[in-house]
């Protein structure tokens, strides 16, 4: 390959980080002019001290809240869209094979989404590689540690949704060396790496947030928005809960470790959704259930409420085009069939619009859950993680439904719902259709579902059937098979890199 073409894809992963920020300040990133000098053979040193190297610290966190994309955004269209909670929302050929089953390695969404992983990937990368480095002496070895932990847990979670959406991925832990004539053929795979297996995949991420677990900072009740060792322990006991690392008692423990550090759900609903009363600010920031959030004061917003439906603090702001992420008739039928009135209430909105995609105009559902520029996007909360923890009693090979029957209980008392009936309570496999939904309910538009149907393995299942009973939903294009857990690598991502491989069915 040519020199050229590896400059360009590395500049690519830089530049994928300012992707559609309103508010990105580019002091904020390492680079050549703002901060020290290139790294790698013959560089120097990259930081040279801890100012600098906070640039970047805090340039991790900014790049998260502000490149909502992929975090948020795209995660929705997957997690919500892909599975039976929604529709597309809009004709945009990046959505709807979102909803037909039609993804292939062209789709735009998919390929942004793989270079702004990547580049987060770097942007952690940076702070573990260089952080002992930097010969400041009044850098304190203590708060060294504590930023590469938390850089650690970001690149867990990074790694964590690339795998879940491609399987086999790149494991890049190091930072690629400047390219001479004298080196190409060394530093060649670093900028061009091959894929790794799943489970090495997996082994990474197991093994950067155990490591996390040392020096990151404890919980905050009052700033959910950093990597805390809650966050880390949060995301251990999901990422236990996945096959080719399961180890439910190892879900269990980490569940349990979650709630000893200091969560519990909160009593109302819309506390975690909510806007205050004059619609100007979010209800609540930094509940007690929230374990990990972005979040978006008074002099900040986030975009992505363009997307989904309206911004009740700017009433009329970008509501002229269809959004993304319509809610599914199945999914409102399924709210209604429980009587789930409040989570019904707080997930799904209804408006006059000038469109007609799914629905009559005179009365279209939203998803609501981001109502407003000053929303919290919450990617971590308690409840999840106590439904994954009754979802681990039900699985083990020893199952304590009575257990799990309590969590999912303790979730449906808080909603108003009655407690699970006896039939359900008795039979493993009713206990392992009500637990699925009521996740369903509890995480509607939260990114959650398609990862939960690949996970208990109903996708096909799920998915090959809804099509018949969901009369708004457009027609399925390819079945859904065992193929179909993973999505295609970007054609593009394979152009640059030719020691990828694409998925099997695509």
């Amino acid at each position: 390959m040519k020199l050229k073409s590896i400059i360009a894809c590395s500049l690519g992963l830089t530049l994928a980080v300012t992707s559609c920020s309103l508010d990105y300040d580019p002091v904020s990133d390492f680079s050549d002019v703002t901060v020290g000098q290139s790294g790698g053979a013959g560089g120097g040193i990259p930081f040279k001290n801890r100012a600098e190297m906070l640039t970047q610290y805090n340039g991790m966190y900014s790049a998260m809240r502000d490149n909502q994309e992929h975090w948020y955004e795209d995660a929705l269209l997957l997690g919500d869209a892909h599975s039976d909670n929604a529709y597309g929302g809009t004709t945009g050929a990046e959505v709807i094979p979102f909803e037909n089953n039609s993804i292939d390695g062209g789709n735009s969404v998919l390929d942004r989404d793989w270079s702004g992983y990547l580049a987060d990937v770097a942007i952690a990368n940076k702070i573990i590689c260089y952080v002992d480095s930097v010969p400041d002496a009044t850098f304190a070895q203590s708060e060294r540690d504590q930023w590469k932990a938390e850089a650690k847990i970001y690149r867990a979670m990074t790694l964590f949704d690339m795998t879940r959406i491609w399987g086999s991925i790149p494991i890049i832990t190091t930072i690629a060396g400047d390219i001479t004539a004298e080196n190409i053929e060394e530093v060649y795979p670093s900028y061009f790496p091959k894929q790794s297996t799943v489970e090495e995949v997996y082994a990474q991420i197991e093994k950067d947030l155990t490591e996390a677990l040392l020096s990151a900072p404890d919980n905050n009740p009052s700033d959910k928005t950093r990597m805390s060792k809650s966050v880390a322990r949060a995301l251990l006991a999901k990422v236990y809960a996945e096959k080719p690392i399961r180890d439910y008692a190892k879900v269990i423990k980490y569940c349990d470790d979650v709630v000893k550090d200091g969560f519990s759900l909160v009593s109302n609903y819309e506390d975690l959704f909510g806007m205050n009363a004059d619609n100007t600010d979010c209800k609540a920031r930094n509940t007690s259930e929230s374990i990990f959030e972005l979040q978006y004061p008074a002099g900040s917003g986030n975009w992505v409420t363009w997307m989904f439906g309206r911004d009740l603090s700017n009433w009329n702001d970008n509501f002229t085009w269809a959004k993304w992420v319509t809610p599914s008739r199945d999914l409102i039928k399924a709210f209604q069939d429980e009587g789930d009135q409040v989570r019904y209430n707080q997930s799904i909105v209804y408006y006059e619009t000038t469109w007609s995609n799914y629905y009559p105009s005179s009365n279209y559902p939203f998803m609501y859950k981001c109502r407003s520029s000053h929303s919290n996007i919450i990617k971590l909360r308690l409840a999840d993680i106590l439904l994954l923890k009754a979802e681990a009693l039900i699985m083990e090979e020893t199952p304590d439904l009575a257990g799990a029957t309590t969590i999912i209980n303790t979730i449906r008392n808080r909603v108003g719902l009655a407690p699970l009936s006896s039939s359900t309570t008795s039979s493993k496999e009713n206990m392992e259709n009500a637990l699925l939904k009521e996740r369903r309910l509890e995480l509607a538009f939260e990114g959650q579902r398609w990862y939960d149907l690949c996970r208990l393995g109903k996708v096909e299942e799920v998915m090959n059937a809804v099509y018949a009973k969901d009369s708004g939903r457009k027609s399925r294009v390819n079945l859904f098979n065992e193929n179909s857990y993973r999505l295609p690598v970007p054609q593009t991502a394979l152009d640059q890199n030719e020691n990828l491989v694409q998925n099997l069915g695509y």
